[in-house]
């Protein structure tokens, strides 16, 4: 059967650890959706690591990595990736594999995602600029390259021919850019990418079911940022939800057995878009301080605030969440007071519910108050051990939610995880 691990929030909610945490548990990690704007935080021998499109069980030797065909794949990125991974005395090669339907990521990609992005003047999306969005494009609108093409004897053409595609959209864009010394590197890159196990994905993954196999789908991004059930327009440009495990890595939906939702203790955005309890204040400043709160990928600040319930809800119940991870919660550590947002106040009325515009509503946030701890729980090993104010506030989101905080996270490291009985 095959579990799930995604993100309940905007991203950012710390799934990198908890991949790596879950990975020995499984024979085989797989991404399904997303691109390099991904940035997967792991601690490996103390040291700092940060992922974009490699699986986060690329660190546990017997574990097989997969980067499946929902995901558009950067050469140049996954290049330098590998050189990390290398450093710490993996062989990538041994257990990394590509699905052949993948689809590339090409320099000119990334030419359109910024020169879409300053079109948009004041209404930018809070794009990362990795190209990501124009290559799922290329894939909707049945123009794009994938990993398999690079077998074929015809892929300079092809790549010129979707290049001079691109170049047109450039001029109508009235963006000059000279993608010339990008390309140097992007073609070194698809001769390294050749040296992997490029393999039919679907078949690849299925087999290894029917084999018994544990499979692990590792979401990227976040719930809210889904392009269907997110905070549209300023979504991702792939279905980060569960479905998203089906069509991204060839695998019948009554395969899915558990699905791992993670949430931050609170709550973060980078970049652009609705986000309905942050604390454009002392608050929020404090929040980002104490939780070191700067995109792993771009190192923006992130926006803080107070953990959504309402939001969390919805993401629950879109994904099927069986199981919740609270990650930093250490952050939390040091408040006085603590709110969570309980419901929407949007024209005079309240809801438990999302509305379907987020930006065209003025929302205001319903806030309940809990007592902070006021305590330090990184050394904490165990639930019975955590402060009575931090129970009462994980058994209320339990009660909110219906689905059972699971697992607490009380810092960055591997061992810094208590399970809750």
């Amino acid at each position: 059967m095959v579990d799930v691990i995604l993100g309940l929030q905007w991203g950012d909610e710390g799934k990198g650890k908890i991949v790596d945490y879950f990975a020995p548990r499984y024979d085989l990690i797989a991404r399904f959706q997303g691109g390099p704007n991904a940035g997967h935080t792991l601690y490996v021998k103390d040291q700092k690591v940060v992922l974009h499109q490699i699986p986060s069980g690329i660190f546990h030797e017997n574990t097989i990595n997969l980067i499946g065909n929902g995901v558009v794949l950067d050469p140049v990125i996954l290049k330098r990736e590998c050189e990390t991974v290398k450093s710490f005395g993996i062989d990538y090669r041994k257990n990394l594999y590509i699905a052949q339907r993948a689809h590339l990521i090409l320099p000119t990609h990334r030419a359109l995602d910024k020169a879409s992005e300053l079109s948009k003047g004041n209404e930018k999306i809070g794009s990362t600029l990795k190209g990501i969005g124009p290559a799922y494009m290329d894939k909707t609108g049945r123009n794009g390259l994938r990993v398999g093409d690079l077998l074929d004897k015809n892929f300079t053409t092809q790549y010129i021919r979707l290049r001079l595609k691109h170049q047109k959209l450039l001029d109508g864009l009235h963006f000059q850019e000279d993608v010339s010394e990008m390309e140097e590197e992007f073609f070194e890159a698809l001769e390294f990418l050749k040296q992997f196990k490029i393999v039919q994905g679907e078949y690849f993954i299925n087999e290894k079911l029917s084999q018994g196999k544990k499979v692990l789908a590792e979401g990227a991004q976040g719930s809210m940022l889904d392009v269907d059930f997110g905070t549209f327009p300023f979504v991702t440009s792939s279905n980060t939800i569960s479905a998203g495990v089906c069509t991204g890595l060839g695998v019948a939906p009554q395969q899915i057995r558990e699905v791992i939702g993670v949430t931050k203790a609170y709550c973060t955005r980078v970049g652009s878009g609705p986000f309905p309890t942050e604390l454009a204040d002392e608050t929020g400043d404090l929040l980002r301080k104490a939780g070191s709160e700067y995109g792993a990928t771009t190192g923006r600040p992130r926006r803080c605030g107070w953990i959504d319930l309402v939001a969390l809800r919805y993401a629950c119940m879109i994904n099927g969440v069986t199981k919740l991870v609270m990650t930093k919660a250490d952050v939390l550590d040091d408040f006085e007071t603590l709110k969570m947002c309980t419901k929407y106040r949007i024209a005079g009325k309240e809801t438990e519910e999302i509305p379907f515009q987020m930006l065209q509503q003025a929302i205001e946030p319903v806030l309940s108050s809990f007592q902070g701890w006021k305590k330090d729980i990184t050394t904490k090993k165990d639930f019975n051990s955590l402060p009575e104010e931090m129970k009462t506030y994980i058994s209320f989101i339990d009660s909110y939610l219906k689905v059972k905080v699971s697992y607490i996270s009380n810092g960055p490291g591997r061992d810094q995880l208590i399970e809750k009985q």
